[in-house]
């Protein structure tokens, strides 16, 4: 089940014990990045961009609960 991700007027809970800041995230990218060498052949990435990204998982910290995140409003979005 991937699990969307908070927008400006949103964020997270758990469903099970209302935890509304401590998350597990497992996410699966797919990025492009521009790695410079230096001389002594140490890699710096200097850009990078992200093509595609999915939550693919949200566990709570507080009581391990999986999947059972919904998004809600933040207060005072006015929503």
């Amino acid at each position: 089940m991937t699990v969307p991700l908070p927008t400006a007027t949103t964020r997270w809970r758990c469903t099970l014990c209302g935890n509304l800041t401590r998350f597990d995230v497992t996410r699966s990218s797919k990025v492009v990045e521009y790695v410079h060498l230096d001389l002594a052949g140490e890699p710096t990435v200097e850009e990078r961009e992200v093509v595609s990204e999915t939550i693919e998982s949200v566990r709570c910290r507080w009581c391990n609960a999986v999947d059972q995140v919904e998004l809600v409003d933040r207060p005072g979005s006015g929503s």
